[in-house]
């Protein structure tokens, strides 16, 4: 990956030195560690992204506006509560590759996705699965589980996975293409993470969809995992919908608002059957209070709730620096980042349970280790951040709107450093 590589610190410093989006770190706030009063070097921006500085501000300025104005709040430029999300949906469709139309900001993953397949799991007695990878996030086979059973059916029978071949952590797209044309007319929906949370695999989605469309079947994709992590296209890829958070790799702060998406094509299917709430109701009338419910066209008629402005505050923070940095150059630099740390810890006694093809990976890297939560905690002595996965992997992230090259140095250092006192 690298021309004239070098494991010596001074090359880690020329990477930093050539990355032209290496500012976007000052940014944000570091963690510091307790035992050196310096900042933590953070690899868990899978997990909970860093708090970017601007956040603070931006959520104290709608604080001021409430103490200031009360409920004209509601009304009063530069960013009127009733329509917050104006010109923040348009960023966020950059992220995943939508139209701003089919993008909403609300509630949390877990419960856009239950919005969702009220409208988009139709089973029938004879095309009732769900399809969707082993090992997915257990939200989502919660979710999955529970739908089927909502509606009648056995949940062991109804929620099929997609496996990987023994003694493979990964799942090869040939393999889900087989199994998705050989049940697919069984198939009511195929629920696939965009990334999954385990491994870090970003699967070749575009076949995976046209296959499954193909079939008969409804699509929907969790991106929590992908959003600002990995190029998305779900308008191009004829996703039917998708649902995501923003407390990963898009920095919103802990328990930030979700975020979905419903595909142009059903922008006005008012004929499928929805929950709804006073704010999936059209804009333009909804103020006036009328008996009838006239549904808002595209995602935001999936829309129960008025919205959580301190929420979208940070979130608005956030968008704003991704919207800078650009996210052609963040996925170029998160190859770099990740490619850059495979060859530093090349020839070290871990298993990698994460693709090493960079087109089939995200900012992520995952290990399968025996001792990993004995590890994790002794990088966190180090002033290192990790996490695990039980029972036994180890998951480490760039993010490249603040991880630099001389952190991911930093992080091989003190795991070398560890296998040499052993």
């Amino acid at each position: 990956m690298f021309l004239n590589f070098r494991p010596d610190e001074e090359f880690a410093h020329e990477l930093d030195r050539a990355d032209e989006i290496a500012d976007f770190r000052t940014h944000f706030h570091f963690p510091i560690n307790p035992a050196t009063g310096k900042p933590q070097l953070y690899f868990c921006g899978h997990s909970l992204g860093l708090q970017p500085i601007a956040t603070r501000e931006a959520v104290l300025a709608e604080l001021d506006r409430w103490a200031s104005l009360g409920v004209a709040g509601h009304f009063t430029p530069p960013h009127p509560w009733a329509d917050y999300d104006a010109d923040l949906r348009p960023l966020v469709a950059e992220l995943v590759g939508a139209q701003p139309d089919e993008v909403a900001l609300a509630n949390s993953l877990t419960v856009n996705l239950h919005l969702l397949l009220a409208s988009f799991y139709r089973p029938t007695r004879e095309r009732f699965k769900i399809l969707m990878e082993a090992r997915a996030f257990p939200s989502d086979r919660y979710a999955a589980l529970s739908q089927a059973a909502f509606h009648g059916f056995d949940p062991r029978e109804a929620v099929v996975e997609m496996r990987p071949r023994p003694g493979e952590d990964l799942l090869r797209t040939e393999d889900m293409l087989e199994q998705l044309e050989r049940e697919g007319d069984q198939v009511a929906l195929v629920l696939l993470g965009a990334v999954n949370y385990a491994t870090g695999q970003f699967f070749e989605l575009a076949p995976l969809v046209a296959l499954a469309r193909a079939k008969g079947c409804v699509v929907c994709i969790d991106a929590a995992h992908a959003i600002g992590n990995v190029p998305l296209a779900l308008h191009d890829w004829d996703v039917d919908c998708a649902v995501w958070c923003h407390y990963k790799y898009v920095n919103a702060g802990p328990g930030a608002v979700g975020g979905f998406f419903v595909h142009a094509r059903h922008a006005r299917r008012f004929d499928l059957p929805r929950f709804v709430g006073w704010w999936g109701h059209r804009a333009e009338t909804r103020f006036l209070m009328p008996d009838t419910y006239e549904l808002a066209s595209g995602a935001a008629g999936w829309q129960l709730s008025n919205l959580p402005i301190l929420s979208l505050a940070a979130l608005r923070a956030s968008l704003d620096l991704f919207h800078r940095a650009q996210m052609k150059r963040l996925r170029a630099k998160a190859v770099r980042l990740t490619a850059y740390a495979l060859e530093l810890l090349d020839g070290l006694p871990i298993q990698l349970i994460t693709p090493r093809n960079p087109a089939a990976r995200g900012g992520q890297l995952s290990w399968r280790i025996p001792e990993a939560r004995q590890l994790a905690a002794w990088f966190l002595e180090q002033g290192i951040v990790v996490d695990v996965r039980e029972p036994d992997i180890l998951r480490v992230a760039v993010a490249p709107l603040y991880t630099g090259f001389h952190d991911v140095w930093q992080l091989a250092q003190a795991w070398r450093s560890r296998f040499a006192q052993a």
